[in-house]
């Protein structure tokens, strides 16, 4: 069997979490009072962003060590399976880098793939692999390759409340957050090719969300065969203007609904709304 590696930074649902063959190794928050929690489902999501909102500093998430990827690797190769690792995009963590370590030790070689990507964008990829192994009865190999073709067609693009969180946390250069906080201006984010960019922003948040819905086309546009995913962190309601934007301006339908994880939700914050998909081709 083909077993599907990736980080809790994927976001992936109850029954993805539970499809055969997909093992996730956690990240880790840690809190301002020194307490962690990996990120393995314990600590429910709207749990994490009502800590979020009541602590004064922000928390820390650290990426998963390379001995956790290795005991994934050995329970694998004690199964005679193989493995494809699929990781958070590493300009945004190190824990591709923790998947490679562990596998310049392992028995065997798992294929890494960086995702160049984060959350349900992320996920898309582990769906995708799930989909080859399963229904098109593509080998580790040949799967590794396919979703490296893959990942450069996938697109996230938020409104975000804030740019304070990505700073602090690094994830955005200073002037880049100076640019997208002036007052009452919310940013719009795209996450393409691994790496996170203000790419436009509006007056308010109605404002910011035709700033977005411009950008899908701008960005590929959406390739309906995949459909698409709305995402939110604190405020699903949110979604609502987006939601009708995606059914009466585009006439798309079958999209997904999913929440932030702590993972991403520490360096996003609350507030964010924002649409998944795989551009044309």
């Amino acid at each position: 069997m083909i077993r599907i590696l990736t980080d809790s930074a994927a976001d992936l649902t109850a029954a993805e979490l539970n499809a055969p063959g997909v093992i996730v190794v956690p990240m880790t928050v840690t809190f301002m009072d020194g307490t962690s929690q990996e990120d393995d489902g314990t600590m429910t999501k709207d749990d994490f962003f009502a800590r979020l909102a009541s602590d004064s500093k922000l928390p820390r998430t650290s990426q998963p060590s390379p001995a956790s990827f290795m005991q994934a690797y050995e329970d694998a190769a004690a199964a005679g399976d193989e493995v494809i690792v699929i990781t958070i995009a590493q300009k945004l963590s190190g824990t591709f880098q923790s998947a490679r370590l562990a596998a310049a030790d392992a028995d065997f070689a798992p294929y890494i793939v960086d995702s160049e990507s984060a959350s349900q964008g992320e996920a898309l990829l582990v769906r995708e692999a799930v989909r080859l192994r399963d229904e098109e009865g593509l080998t580790a190999e040949e799967i590794a390759a396919v979703l490296e073709r893959f990942k450069k067609r996938v697109r996230i693009v938020a409104v975000v409340d804030s740019l304070k969180h990505l700073q602090k946390g690094g994830r955005l250069p200073a002037a880049v957050a100076i640019v997208g906080g002036a007052l009452g201006i919310k940013p719009v984010l795209a996450l393409q090719d691994g790496e996170i960019k203000l790419v436009d922003k509006g007056r308010g948040r109605p404002g910011a969300l035709v700033a977005m819905f411009k950008q899908l086309d701008a960005l590929g546009g959406i390739d309906p065969r995949y459909g698409y995913t709305l995402l939110y962190s604190d405020n699903k309601q949110l979604i609502a203007p987006v939601h009708h934007y995606m059914h009466q301006n585009l006439q798309l339908t079958g999209g997904h609904v999913a929440q932030l994880g702590p993972t991403i939700g520490t360096h996003v914050g609350p507030g964010v709304v924002g649409v998944v998909f795989v551009a044309k081709e």
